[in-house]
């Protein structure tokens, strides 16, 4: 399987493992929170018909990437993610990521520029900034990204199912975003998504390493505004409006207004998940996005 180097550990390389397929313009997938870049699949399906290159590789911590015991901080990701492309000599790229690797996306283009990039698109975005605060009513309440933190340390398979339910829509929780009990208050069912599709997730997430799962986890609390800043290329954002996990009043909408040159798209029956559930919509968005740079 072909990786990039991105560091040493000990004794032992630290290797990003990574897909690349297709000819025509380059487009790189950066997967999300516990998953892996398979997570793409519906995705790379689309892009390779309509005629595009398609690199994936799943972040450190996952998939069969290297599993060190540091590195869960946005800068390191980014670097990461610098690495690959400057390996691969990728350049006139389009850079799509979804969840939390939205985050590698942004920081890596506040830190090293846009010069091997014409666009990106930041689906269930994390940026700008998460956490609640006066400046930022809509975000998550410190006290919920700490309840999901002790869950993980304490019953990781458990916190990873809560956490799959959120992801999916199936088991969701207290819409405000403000209240830090993280159990279930509502069901809106899975008529989207089958059982045997939550549970590959479930095993993919598993196999996340524990150490990755925590600092990733921790990582939600980056403040992005400074990288949004520095954004001047076009930006396609893709929220769900009724993402459960990346709140659209702190993630989505406000990116739409800071950003130079931003299209968003709002998916109204879309939970976190709408690269799975919505993926014929996702995929239209997508594509037109790419045609139209």
């Amino acid at each position: 399987m072909p990786y990039v180097m991105v560091g040493r550990e000990n004794t032992g390389d630290i290797r990003i493992h990574y897909e690349d397929h297709g000819a025509g313009p380059p487009v790189v997938l950066v997967h999300g929170y516990l998953a892996d870049g398979r997570s793409w699949e519906k995705q790379e399906a689309a892009l390779l018909t309509a005629g595009y290159r398609v690199i994936s590789y799943d972040r450190r911590g996952g998939g069969d990437s290297g599993r060190p015991a540091v590195g869960y901080d946005y800068d390191t990701l980014a670097a990461d993610l610098n690495i690959l492309l400057e390996v691969l000599d990728v350049l006139d790229a389009v850079l799509v990521g979804c969840c939390s690797g939205t985050g590698e996306l942004t920081r890596y283009l506040g830190t090293y520029g846009q010069r091997r990039v014409r666009g990106v698109a930041l689906l269930a975005p994390l940026p700008p900034f998460l956490p609640r605060s006066d400046a930022n009513p809509e975000g998550i309440a410190p006290g919920a990204l700490d309840a999901f933190l002790g869950e993980l340390s304490a019953d990781r398979p458990a916190a990873i199912k809560a956490y799959l339910d959120r992801y999916y829509n199936i088991d969701y929780y207290n819409t405000d975003y403000r209240n830090t009990d993280y159990r279930n208050t509502d069901l809106i069912g899975g008529s989207r998504v089958s059982d045997q599709a939550w549970q590959n997730s479930f095993h993919v997430a598993l196999r996340v390493s524990a150490v990755a799962a925590l600092g990733c986890a921790v990582a939600w609390r980056e403040d992005f505004r400074d990288d949004v800043a520095r954004i001047t290329i076009p930006v396609l954002v893709v929220q769900g409006a009724q993402d459960r996990v990346m709140p659209p009043g702190a993630t989505g909408n406000r990116l739409a207004v800071m950003l130079a040159d931003a299209r968003l798209a709002v998916i109204p029956d879309g939970g976190h998940a709408i690269i799975w559930t919505h993926a014929a919509q996702v995929n239209q968005l997508l594509v037109g996005f790419l045609q139209a740079l």
